[in-house]
């Protein structure tokens, strides 16, 4: 198992009230809820950036076309 880190936020007390009601309707502990919920907000995140490759010919594109895409605006 992983070791875990501690820390101390501060949360809406209507938001961690439906986390706690999450966890108990699941069976789980509110850390593993928290922990899921970070996770996927950070899978999110990661996922929100073009991949290096994708940009590569984006900017390859806009290199050979960019005349062409002005004067097609018009």
């Amino acid at each position: 198992m992983a070791a875990r880190t501690k820390f101390a936020t501060q949360i809406d007390p209507a938001l961690l009230e439906q986390t706690r009601a999450i966890a108990a309707a699941e069976g789980r502990q509110i850390q593993s809820v928290v922990e899921e919920a970070l996770n996927d907000l950070v899978e999110k995140r990661r996922q929100s950036k073009p991949r290096p490759l994708v940009m590569a010919h984006y900017e390859a594109s806009v290199a050979q076309f960019g005349p062409l895409h002005e004067r097609l605006s018009k």
